[in-house]
């Protein structure tokens, strides 16, 4: 199942609290970018985050977002852009140490 334009949108309007948000359509998905760093996407109507050390506080289910790819964190929380804005912020701190 694709992710459907207006759950795309809901979720852009929620990150609109953070500037510097970019979405590339990706075979029926949509992958997300904060100031030029993709730290997750939307995946079957479910807003998904890569797994780094610094978010496992955090205690978000991990899932799959399609067959054979790595584990992402749900987050489900979608209703809580303050929340969203520091999970973000810190999955991007996170992996711009990998650059």
């Amino acid at each position: 199942m694709a992710t459907t334009k207006e759950y795309k949108d809901f979720v852009l309007e929620q990150l609109s609290i953070l500037e510097s948000i970019t979405c590339r359509s990706m075979m029926g998905e949509y992958l997300l970018y904060y100031n030029g760093i993709l730290f997750g996407g939307i995946y079957d109507n479910r807003l998904l985050l890569k797994k780094v050390e610094k978010t496992q506080k955090y205690h978000m289910e991990e899932v799959v977002p399609y067959q054979n790819a790595k584990l992402m964190y749900h987050a489900d929380f979608i209703d809580d852009p303050e929340t969203l804005k520091r999970i973000i912020l810190a999955t991007c701190e996170d992996l711009s140490k990998k650059l």
